[in-house]
């Protein structure tokens, strides 16, 4: 059987030197249970990852994001699917969101990230943004 693998897209949104963070609902798979994770979601047949972002951040809190350059891109393989996780440098006019799909929100400075319990790709992302320590 071939492993599923999933194009994703996440949004690194920063205000006053500070970056959202989103915690993850409660699902049937442990290891990004509640985790944390920057917002964005799935790129479907057809969309270029631009748009995909905008339409994941809308539909998950209602807000609308500028989407600007890509940060970084990584492979990630969690025990039953693959991911490739791209990150885009993304502003908001107004940070009127709502957590429509996240348990939580935080706004931290980047050094304060290494805090919070990832997902393993989202970790990733993180070492090769910001470096430091990978958790």
């Amino acid at each position: 059987m071939e492993r599923k693998h999933l194009r994703v897209v996440c949004a690194v949104v920063s205000d006053n030197g500070k970056v959202l963070c989103t915690q993850r609902c409660r699902s049937k798979r442990d290891y990004i249970s509640e985790h944390w994770e920057f917002p964005g979601g799935q790129v479907e047949d057809g969309e270029n990852p631009e748009e995909a972002l905008r339409r994941e951040i809308r539909e998950e809190m209602d807000w609308d994001i500028y989407v600007g350059n890509r940060l970084a891109t990584v492979d990630y393989s969690y025990p039953d699917f693959d991911i490739t996780l791209a990150a885009y440098d993304c502003i908001a006019r107004q940070n009127d969101f709502k957590l429509l799909e996240h348990l939580d929100a935080k706004w931290l400075k980047p050094d304060e990230l290494g805090t919070l319990e990832w997902t393993a790709a989202d970790a990733k992302l993180i070492q090769k943004i910001y470096g430091g320590e990978e958790r």
